[in-house]
């Protein structure tokens, strides 16, 4: 019931702040169950990859999803989480929480900096992955595969090693590198997000490391909770949740830190 309950609250949070906020799952599983870092880790990315299916299936449908850029990063990513999960299986979960209290404190910080400053307009032809003005597909290039496929790649290893989708990495990487407005980074994001937990949860799974008493009902709550908080998400989106939720993020990178080195 503990780990329904949690998944219901994660689920609600990514209704509310996107699949990035899928970040918290491992900090709320490791404070409120028994289970470990290494337990949390596959529990949590199996809940953030279905919910960003969710997502993505919804931007398949609107046709928002950049598909190619999806399977390219997709495809980098999956080769990478392998060795992510074989990097959790030899660190100790005190590494392991460091770390990603780490990775927790740049996602504060970048959440609290969206929050508090605007959006800078981008200047396109500085960028390696622009549209073509005729057809809309991007104009590949071998720098737009090369920064594609290194963000899908960093994803798919902190999937892998922490449990984490990667949304913190794939949505900044597409705002940087390409020209896609919001409408089209999100779900495609998703889509990558979706394709690279499951390559993390096959992983897991394979490797012995998935907990399922732990996976099924946190997963189960998360869905529930994302598909309840929908109706909520329009009327509290906005600088004070993005503000709210960086400052919730940077208080559980605080706990784990404490709790690594207690």
């Amino acid at each position: 019931m503990v780990t329904l309950l949690c998944g219901l609250a994660i689920g609600l949070v990514m209704a509310l702040t996107g699949a990035g906020g899928g970040i918290l799952a491992v900090p709320l599983l490791v404070a409120a169950t028994s289970a470990s870092l290494a337990q949390a880790g596959p529990a949590a990315l199996a809940a953030v990859g279905l919910a960003a299916a969710f997502g993505a299936a919804l931007g398949l449908k609107a046709g928002t999803v950049r598909y190619r850029a999806a399977l390219l990063m997709a495809s980098a990513g999956m080769l990478a989480t392998p060795l992510g999960v074989w990097g959790a299986a030899r660190l100790g979960n005190r590494w392991l929480g460091l770390a990603f209290a780490l990775v927790l404190l740049l996602v504060a910080a970048r959440s609290w900096r969206q929050a508090t400053r605007p959006v800078q307009a981008r200047t396109p032809r500085h960028l390696p992955c622009v549209r073509d003005a005729a057809s809309g597909r991007f104009a590949w290039n071998r720098a737009c595969a090369r920064a594609l496929a290194l963000a899908g790649a960093l994803a798919g290893l902190l999937s892998g090693l922490l449990g984490v989708g990667g949304g913190f990495v794939l949505v900044p990487a597409l705002q940087r590198q390409t020209d896609l407005p919001m409408e089209a980074i999100v779900p495609t994001s998703l889509a990558v997000i979706a394709l690279v937990s499951t390559a993390g949860v096959v992983a897991s799974a394979a490797a012995g490391a998935l907990a399922w008493p732990v996976a099924l009902p946190f997963t189960a709550g998360a869905l529930a909770g994302m598909l309840g908080g929908r109706a909520l998400a329009a009327r509290l989106a906005g600088a004070r949740l993005q503000a709210g939720f960086a400052l919730v993020t940077a208080l559980a990178a605080c706990g784990m830190i404490g709790k690594a080195l207690a």
